[in-house]
């Protein structure tokens, strides 16, 4: 992925291509990842990967090594947008009900009554979710893929909007389960940080010399603002050749010989909504190929299965991105 373009050219494109009532709200979004970014340092491609799965209504499944700033980053885009915040630590007796909630009993009134969970929340962040059990991680599929949970029986809907941002530990940490293909395929995007450059880690430690830049940030954006944007988003012209590239990609994941499993039609649909939501970032009312193209590989990479069980998921990724060079670009 691509940092995200000059915010002149693209605040000149908005103003031709978008609605009057989506100008300050997309405005505000622009001054959320400017902020973002003096906060995480040098990881423009995260930032605006993560911002694309707000509007696209999406879950983040960060992987990385403890340390780079995975809850750093959930916790600020939390405060930037006055977005509902909760954080759960996954641990091996972490219970479903620790996340989702359920019934207490209430002694003075004879009688049970529900109470939620932290998944009742806009923005809910499972630190180190691959430390959890897959019974406990399950917990997670219903809320992610239908915004509701369902609880003895009784569903209960989420607030919106609703995203989870999940960190995990790589695969080989003490202690951690790996998540089942089913659930990784509710996360628009795997991604990870890595660790940053020279220059950019040593403007982190001088701007947490006194206090944590976190703590300092003030909301510039409402939930209702990120609604209506991602109202929009749905509604973002996909012209046919477009579409059509996208299918060529998953096709061409289905049938290369080194994956055992092609990318399903729901990772499709979920490129397809992820570039649209990169048309309203970039302040367009039409999808390029070029945002197609930009997202395929955090989009499909961690939808297919290599044939080799032991594969990393940098393998698979590996694969995609020569996937996507080879299938050609729709002019």
């Amino acid at each position: 992925m691509t940092p995200p373009a000059d915010t002149l050219s693209a605040s000149q494109e908005l103003k031709s291509n978008l609605p009057d009532e989506l100008l300050l709200p997309w405005q505000h979004l622009q001054e959320v990842s400017t902020r973002l970014r003096q906060v995480i340092r040098g990881k423009e491609d995260v930032i605006e990967a993560v911002l694309i799965a707000l509007l696209a209504e999406g879950s983040v499944l960060l992987e990385d090594v403890p340390g780079v700033g995975k809850t750093t980053l959930a916790k600020s885009v939390s405060r930037l947008i006055d977005l509902e915040y909760q954080r759960i630590q996954c641990t091996p007796d972490l219970l479903p009900a620790d996340i989702l909630g359920g019934p207490i009993y209430l002694q003075s009134k004879g009688e049970f009554e529900f109470r939620p969970g932290p998944v009742f929340c806009n923005l809910l962040v499972a630190d180190e979710v691959n430390r959890a059990s897959p019974r406990t991680q399950s917990a997670l599929l219903e809320a992610m893929a239908e915004s509701q949970v369902t609880i003895d029986g009784e569903r209960y809907d989420l607030k919106h909007p609703f995203m989870v941002i999940a960190t995990q530990n790589p695969a080989g940490f003490e202690g951690t389960f790996p998540l089942p293909e089913s659930q990784l395929d509710r996360f628009l995007f795997r991604l990870t940080m890595d660790y940053p450059d020279m220059e950019s880690e040593i403007d982190l430690l001088l701007d947490q010399s006194e206090a944590e830049p976190v703590a300092g940030l003030k909301p510039v954006m409402h939930a209702d603002e990120l609604t209506l944007l991602q109202t929009w988003v749905r509604q973002i012209r996909t012209d046919r050749k477009v579409a059509a590239y996208v299918v060529d990609l998953a096709t061409a994941t289905r049938q290369d010989s080194r994956l055992r499993v092609g990318c399903s039609p729901r990772g499709s649909k979920m490129l397809m909504r992820a570039s649209q939501a990169r048309a309203v970032l970039m302040g367009r009312d039409f999808v390029l190929p070029d945002d197609v193209q930009q997202l395929a590989t955090a989009v499909l990479a961690h939808r297919v299965s290599t044939r080799h069980g032991t594969a990393t998921s940098n393998e698979s990724r590996q694969i995609v991105a020569s996937i996507v060079d080879q299938v050609p670009v729709p002019v």
